[in-house]
């Protein structure tokens, strides 16, 4: 389960596609519906908001306006009602290893796409995200 910080407009489709359906998943494991991935450190800052299934679907929110924008048609039914207004505290090392973990997925799926995205020094966040200084976060599973 990878659900970026970074915003997925940098995600070629495949990218986006998994995207939404991790997040769908993880969003039915914050409500407490699936007995898998109930301890997957991707969840962590989800989980720690006062409202993690608030925090998932405005995750999922975003990823479907992006999907709209790329003209799918992503099922907005499917996300929740419950809503968040607080944005999630995001490192930069976590930035920086979640661009450089997407530069080596696009190299092998995309590789235009990654050329065009080579010029950007500092990616755009998700929209749930504000970024703050230190280092990649604690439970980031590192190569």
């Amino acid at each position: 389960m990878r659900l970026w910080s970074v915003h997925p407009k940098y995600l070629d489709t495949r990218g986006l596609v998994a995207l939404w359906r991790e997040g769908l998943l993880a969003q039915a494991v914050l409500r407490g519906r699936t007995d898998g991935y109930v301890h997957h450190p991707q969840l962590i800052r989800f989980r720690d908001q006062s409202s993690g299934v608030g925090a998932i679907a405005e995750y999922l929110r975003a990823v479907h306006e992006e999907s709209l924008a790329r003209g799918y048609r992503f099922e907005a039914r499917k996300i929740g009602r419950a809503q968040s207004a607080r944005l999630i505290r995001v490192t930069r090392g976590q930035i920086t290893c979640e661009w450089e973990h997407l530069m080596k997925k696009l190299a092998r799926r995309d590789p235009a796409r990654r050329t065009r995205l080579r010029r950007v020094n500092r990616p755009d966040l998700h929209p749930l995200f504000r970024v703050v200084p230190g280092d990649v976060e604690p439970w980031e599973r590192v190569e």
